[in-house]
């Protein structure tokens, strides 16, 4: 395990006193603050509800959240954390279903995390320091990241995802539009824009290398980049020197890719 040691609790807490709509709000039902290692992960797994991203001033992850329900108990949803040798994750872990297997908070694919009927919505802020990596999912809710300094990947059901990050991302929705701009030429991995309804943009240095394709089927695909047509809405191409997949699609929408 290679996460640092844990910020006190009335620190963490002091940090998130009086802070904006993007860094948290003022009296979160939860805080949590640590130092992670370069390269390691700050995972959040949510179901219903937003996430929320900003670089920190300093070295500490800083997460906070809000837990709001209708017809729910806000109170029956534990916000645990874990930690682990890739960093930590942090799950929204609502009540068990009987007949289903039991939640469970855990890294990546492991783990098992559902609503059922539960309406109670957890909403993250999430404080990123430059050089640590950011993977979040949920279910319905969107992600909204500014100024990041960190490679960021995010995936929902219903929501959109607006990231920019002076790094790389990855985003996928079902329903709801992708916006991303990253701030890296060269990528040393793919990186997938999807959605099925809803548009995609990406922004990309203009200076960028990669091996792109951009599909719509019902949208139209605008480039600032020269890409061939090489089937109804099906636009491929090499920018640059080329290298990585640089894919984006949707199936009821538009699809843009911009470079600057």
């Amino acid at each position: 395990m290679r996460t640092g040691n844990l910020i006190p609790a009335f620190a963490a807490a002091a940090m998130f006193v009086g802070c904006s709509e993007s860094t948290g709000p003022d009296n979160p039902d939860f805080t949590w603050s640590a130092v992670i290692d370069q390269g390691d992960a700050i995972e959040i797994k949510g179901v219903n509800g937003s996430i929320n991203l900003n670089t920190a001033s300093g070295s500490a992850v800083a997460v906070s959240a809000v837990k709001q329900g209708q017809q729910s108990n806000p109170a029956e949803v534990d916000i645990e954390v874990v930690t682990h040798a890739g960093g930590v994750t942090i799950c929204a872990v609502y009540p068990d279903t009987p007949g289903q297997p039991p939640n469970e908070c855990a890294p990546g694919a492991q783990g098992h995390i559902s609503s059922q009927d539960n309406d109670v919505e957890v909403t993250f802020w999430v404080l990123v320091p430059p050089g640590v990596d950011f993977v979040g999912t949920t279910v319905n809710g969107s992600f909204t990241g500014s100024t990041l300094e960190s490679e960021a990947f995010a995936t929902t059901v219903n929501g959109d995802v607006t990231i920019t990050t002076t790094e790389l991302a990855t985003a996928r929705t079902v329903n709801g539009s992708i916006d991303i701009t990253l701030g890296l030429p060269d990528w040393g991995r793919d990186l997938l824009f999807t959605t099925v309804n809803g548009n995609v943009r990406v922004r990309v240095p203009s200076a960028s290398n990669a091996d792109v394709r951009l599909t719509t089927t019902n949208g139209s695909v605008s480039s600032d980049f020269s890409l061939t047509e090489v089937g109804p809405g099906d636009f491929r191409g090499t920018i640059g020197t080329g290298g990585s997949d640089l894919f984006l699609a949707t199936v009821n929408g538009n699809v843009a890719l911009e470079g600057g």
